[in-house]
């Protein structure tokens, strides 16, 4: 009969027996783990990100305008000029902060993706309705969906490029942080329109020009839910 001596005796045997392990597999296994593992480089400061973001929008905008023209700047009054470009510097830089935050896991949000988008168009709407009276809608459909299709144009490779800078970050929601690069690439693409574009039809840049960030904002969205169906990296 087995007493409960005899257990813990067979208690402490069991316990000073190391299990023995293949050496080769060991090495394996600390081989495998030395290949993958590797120190992964520091972001910048938050604040170099949104300035980042902020300039790839300047440099899109002012390059695509240099390449037709600043016809629109031009023809501009210096009221509509200090206007335009004050907004949209503020709205660029709300939109490269939001950006920089959806990327980065547990920065703050003042507002979000969707709420800037909409208070961007707003502004927008607001300033142009104040600043232009000329409500003729000539030829509205066929140069309309031309300033839409240029936007366009360059919102997406300004939104690809801020992407592409903040890969190393991490979208805990995809959506948002598409939603927010579409804006910011949308921003880029407005702020080319406005140095170029000398329709100051009022009707045409508040549906066509504004349309830009709007589409933007959603194809960017679209994007950032169709990367949740994609294998992960890590898998």
């Amino acid at each position: 009969m087995v007493n409960d001596k005899d257990i813990d005796q067979m208690l402490d045997r069991a316990a000073k027996r190391p299990d023995e392990v293949d050496s080769v597999r060991l090495a394996a296994v600390a081989a495998s783990i030395k290949g993958s593992m590797r120190p992964v480089r520091a972001l910048p400061a938050a604040w170099v990100l949104r300035l980042s973001m902020a300039l790839i929008v300047a440099v899109v905008a002012i390059a695509g305008a240099a390449r037709v023209g600043f016809l629109g700047f031009e023809k501009q009054s210096t009221l509509e000029r200090a206007l335009i470009f004050s907004v949209l510097a503020v709205l660029v830089w709300l939109a490269s902060r939001e950006f920089v935050s959806q990327m980065i896991p547990g920065s703050r949000h003042r507002v979000t993706p969707g709420a800037l988008l909409a208070a961007a168009i707003a502004a927008l709407l607001a300033m142009f309705a104040l600043l232009f009276h000329d409500y003729h809608t000539t030829q509205f459909v066929s140069l309309g969906l031309g300033c839409l299709s240029t936007g366009l144009l360059h919102a997406a490779p300004t939104a690809l490029i801020c992407w592409l800078v903040l890969r190393r970050g991490f979208a805990v929601n995809s959506v948002a942080a598409g939603l927010a690069a579409g804006t910011l690439g949308g921003l880029a693409g407005l702020a080319m329109l406005e140095f170029h574009c000398t329709d100051f039809e009022v009707l045409h840049i508040m549906v066509w020009h504004c349309a830009v960030i709007l589409v933007s904002g959603a194809l960017g969205a679209f994007v950032g839910w169709a990367l949740r169906f994609l294998p992960s990296r890590n898998a």
